[in-house]
């Protein structure tokens, strides 16, 4: 009798480790937006953009709505997720790790820093790092030379005519749009799905890590004239305004462009323009999404693959009269950051985490060893219970300064030692910079960041100088 027992014992720990086996994620879909503010999508609360892709993958998702960049433009946030790192690189990156450990590991598109519009123009890699990838390609596309309706609008121009158009390099690219006849599948992005598609299938037998480096809404916002229909600029309400808003703002803590330093100030029309164009460029870029995840399903690896969708950082969009980024504003730091894990539970989770988290997480949920010397931690504590806390806070970098994003609170410190901070609570729109508040709780909320930020900065080797 004993001896059936251990051996019914034996049978049904075998079966559970061929269950846990067949469970075993073997793939990881990684999607990466370009210039992408969380405030502009569905799950992220937005009433008007249309993203019903990335809001279905929400919903198959653990959304953190607390997830931020470290880098605050293109170049330096991606070479920090990609090495896990808050500055610098190291001979090990992210689809290196997956490499060494015998997946499939390819690029489509940018992740890495290319220039956007001129690597797009050229199709050239960028600062793409060889090493990360078994293969790479590039999509290419006419950017800003697109035939079709061209506004440059912080200079007011609206052109048919190819000659003129404010490219590569050039001071006004910030603000350049392109309505067009067309189904879109001469855009990038389109581009990009498709090849994200055709390598699906082509390893679908095998492990992959596969990148998906989609380059809108970066500018210049080029896609067929029925998005722009969808957002009429006349209908588009602009950011709340306060008045002499930027007053308790240090110097270095204002926006390079500004309302007030820039053309775009003079033409409030062409303010909602620019939002009409971010939506559209971000509602096109939803659908390239929704390709690649509809593949998925229908190549049978959707219960085998781990999927993320971030953004490499925010975006201005004139609030505070701020355009673009490279700012430690909220609007800027804040990312949106979607991970979906085949038996793992969805929902939401308010833990503040990093976008440098990346590496080890997908480490860890493809039983991968996590590398040492990382910055990040993994997230699957997270990932497993929601609630769970991982760490104290959360910081981005700019040439100016730092800042720190704890629950509650935002505190950005600046090279010259100026300061900011803001009670996220009562003020997330930034409105209110309380650091001089004499109010006994702000100052001890304030001597209290003050030691975190300090011990995090010096335990890392950070410092706030350029």
């Amino acid at each position: 009798m004993r001896f059936i027992f251990f051996l019914l014992f034996k049978i049904t720990l075998l079966l559970g480790n061929l269950s846990a086996n067949e469970k075993k994620i073997k793939n990881v879909l990684f999607l990466i937006s370009d210039d992408l503010k969380a405030s502009v999508l569905g799950c992220y609360g937005n009433k008007i953009c249309k993203t019903v892709n990335i809001d279905r993958l929400a919903e198959e998702s653990l959304v953190f709505d607390r997830a931020y960049c470290q880098g605050t433009w293109c170049s330096p946030s991606r070479t920090s997720f990609m090495h896990s790192l808050y500055k610098g690189s190291a001979d090990l990156n992210l689809g290196k790790l997956f490499r060494d450990n015998s997946y499939y590991s390819a690029r489509v598109g940018k992740i890495y820093h290319m220039r956007v519009p001129g690597d797009i123009i050229d199709g050239t890699d960028g600062l793409d790092i060889a090493s990360t990838w078994t293969e790479k390609f590039n999509s290419k596309g006419l950017e800003a030379h697109t035939p079709g309706d061209y506004a440059c609008l912080n200079l007011n121009v609206f052109t048919k005519e190819l000659k003129g158009r404010q490219s590569t390099r050039m001071p006004h690219r910030m603000f350049v749009t392109v309505s067009y006849q067309g189904d879109g599948s001469d855009q990038p992005d389109h581009k990009t799905a498709t090849k994200i598609v055709e390598l699906m299938r082509e390893h679908k037998d095998k492990p992959f890590f596969l990148a998906a480096g989609f380059v809108r809404p970066h500018y210049p916002m080029v896609q067929p004239k029925k998005y722009f229909d969808q957002y009429p600029h006349e209908k588009i309400k602009l950011p709340s305004q306060m008045p002499d808003d930027l007053e308790d703002i240090p110097k270095l803590g204002l926006a390079r462009t500004r309302s007030a330093t820039n053309k775009i100030g003079e033409f409030p029309e062409n303010q909602k323009r620019m939002w009409s164009a971010y939506y559209a460029s971000t509602q096109f870029m939803d659908e390239q999404v929704g390709r690649i995840l509809d593949e998925l399903d229908r190549l049978g690896l959707r219960e085998s693959t781990a999927v993320v969708f971030t953004s490499d950082h925010g975006y201005h969009l004139g609030e505070h009269t701020f355009w673009q980024k490279s700012n430690l504003h909220e609007e800027v730091t804040k990312v949106p950051l979607l991970i979906s894990v085949p038996g793992m539970k969805p929902g939401r989770s308010q833990s503040i985490v990093e976008l440098v988290d990346l590496m080890p997480s997908l480490a860890e949920i493809s039983d991968i060893d996590i590398p040492k010397g990382l910055h990040g931690k993994s997230l699957v504590p997270i990932l497993k219970d929601s609630s769970k806390i991982i760490k104290k806070g959360a910081l981005s970098f700019n040439n100016t300064g730092i800042s720190y994003r704890v629950p509650g609170w935002s505190y950005i410190k600046y090279r010259d030692g100026e300061e900011e901070l803001y009670d996220m609570k009562k003020d997330p729109q930034q409105f209110t910079n309380l650091v001089r508040n004499k109010d006994p709780k702000v100052s001890e909320q304030l001597a209290e960041i003050r030691i975190q930020f300090e011990k995090r900065v010096k335990k890392f080797g950070l410092s706030l100088r350029k």
